[in-house]
């Protein structure tokens, strides 16, 4: 195989080659196009219904660029598609249209080269929509054939391609190369696009200020997750990248930024799977005066306004399962949840809760503290069968130290988590605006990390300092982007919408 593809690169090499002896430049500056490929074609469409045709069935003329990925040579006529952004179009190819000379450069060509035409648009005698070419240059060659398959050519001439580009771990490593062979992957990225700018207008036309935060910390919190590191050779200082906001954004509702949100990356230094990228984006925003209830009717209605925008509707398909996004959202207790589902009651002693743990297969229970074994035991039991969107409110004040307590059951805390076919998809809080509890909540985090969790929260006395100076009541919510496009676009790992993913290096 790598004697054959050396084969092929060398032959496209030595067309390079003869295209630059007979003066042709292969790789063109820059090409002044005026229409796409759809454009063209609803040009054309245009023309026949204002019977705007000339004599040869010729509407106007328009320029494109594309890449060529069919190619059918017939003596003096060769026929090719192009494709760019927004689809394919055939081109027809006459010499007598473009002088012996220039045809014969159509030889020179392959498919992946990269090509400008100029020509008016037609239908051929088939039925399709075509341009037919009075000029052509070529923009960029193709050294490397895309990996769509075996390419053989017919005794008539015509190329074709059998199969695609499958190693899915490839398609991941060469994401160059998936995006231009699957136009369906580059429609994913599109969306996602999408999906951000929809994020973005939902909270600018609700007063919301974007901001920026550092990526960079000298300390890391937010979250209960193991950092990045790295250090400042100028400062002489180990930094981190962060893991979460939401220390930052707090500190901007102490300086009297009432709303803010930021759009960014977050850092965890975790495994990988299906839900999980060491880089992933997150969304968090920040409303001053709101508690927790105000932030689950934002957050349905944020959700439900961005699938409209981006789907049409607010019932999407998932899978095999057919999702209605549309509020208000079923709200179930953190506790009946384990009830209901896991047969658990939250009361049971450390060690009863170990023992179901280790009954999950879990290697690690021994090791784990109370917070810890109830949020396995969660996870495990409850959040499979939780599929249509679902807030779980109320969680138990050991899973969430940066979260006020519950008004009159202080043992719980006032959050939420958006729970769509079995994951996470938001994370909200009515945020501790307490500088006291909250020190003691952090310092009770300080222990678990003396005790080996290495996901316990930090002290962050710069953060306390903030709260000390008066934070108002605050409701919080950190979203998934990577996951939210992910259920809109019915992709069954987040490796699907995000472009690069982080892999281990080939070889």
């Amino acid at each position: 195989m790598k004697e054959t593809r050396n084969t092929v690169v060398q032959d496209r090499q030595e067309k390079l080659e003869r295209l630059r002896a007979r003066g042709v430049e292969p790789y063109a500056y820059g090409y002044a196009v005026t229409h796409t490929a759809a454009e063209a074609r609803a040009l054309l469409e245009a023309a026949e219904e204002d019977d705007a045709l000339d004599e040869e069935g010729r509407g106007p003329s328009v320029r494109l660029g594309g890449r060529l990925v069919g190619f059918r040579i017939h003596g003096k006529a060769t026929f090719a598609d192009l494709a760019d952004r927004t689809g394919k179009i055939q081109l027809f190819f006459r010499e007598n249209d473009l002088g012996e000379d220039t045809y014969d450069l159509l030889d020179l060509l392959d498919l992946g080269d990269w090509l400008g035409v100029e020509g008016r648009v037609l239908r051929t005698r088939m039925g399709e929509p075509s341009v037919r070419v009075s000029s052509f240059r070529l923009l960029a060659k193709s050294l490397r054939p895309l990996p769509v398959g075996k390419e053989e050519t017919s005794e008539t001439g015509e190329r074709v391609v059998h199969h695609g580009f499958a190693d899915i771990e490839q398609r991941y490593r060469r994401r160059y190369a998936d995006l231009a062979v699957h136009p369906e992957v580059r429609e994913v990225f599109v969306k996602r696009a999408g999906v951000i700018a929809a994020l973005r207008r939902f909270l600018d036309d609700r007063g919301f200020v974007e901001v920026e935060t550092p990526v960079l910390q000298p300390l890391y919190g937010g979250a209960s997750a193991r950092p990045f590191t790295t250090y400042h050779n100028a400062l002489d200082l180990d930094l981190y990248l962060r893991i979460a906001d939401e220390l930052y954004l707090k500190r901007l509702i102490v300086g009297g930024l009432e709303r803010v949100y930021e759009i960014g990356k977050d850092f965890r230094n975790e495994g990988i799977d299906r839900t999980h990228n060491p880089e992933f984006t997150m969304l968090e925003f920040y409303q001053a005066f709101a508690d927790y209830e105000d932030m689950m009717a934002l957050v349905e209605e944020m959700v439900a306004e961005v699938t409209r925008t981006v789907t049409g509707g607010t019932t999407v398909t998932y899978g095999d399962v057919v999702l209605d996004l549309e509020p208000p959202y079923e709200r179930l207790p953190y506790l009946d949840g384990l009830a209901r589902y896991g047969d658990v009651d939250a009361a049971a002693p450390d060690d009863v809760l170990r023992e179901r743990v280790r009954a999950l297969g879990a290697d690690e229970a021994d090791a784990l503290n109370r917070g810890q074994l109830l949020d396995v035991l969660f996870k495990e039991l409850v959040e499979p069968h939780l599929v249509q969107p679902v807030f779980v409110v109320d969680y138990p004040r050991e899973l969430s130290p940066l979260a006020k307590p519950k008004r009159g059951e202080p043992t719980l805390t006032e959050r939420f988590e958006l729970i769509v076919v079995g994951r996470e998809l938001a994370n909200a809080f009515s945020e501790l605006n307490d500088p006291v509890d909250q020190r003691d909540r952090l310092e009770a985090q300080a222990r678990l990390r003396e005790a080996g969790d290495e996901e316990a929260q930090t002290l962050d006395e710069d953060f306390l300092r903030a709260l000390e100076y008066g934070m108002p009541p605050t409701g919080g919510v950190g979203i998934g982007v990577d996951r939210l496009v992910m259920l809109l676009t019915d992709q069954a790992s987040i490796r699907d919408v995000i472009l690069f993913p982080t892999m281990r290096p080939e070889g």
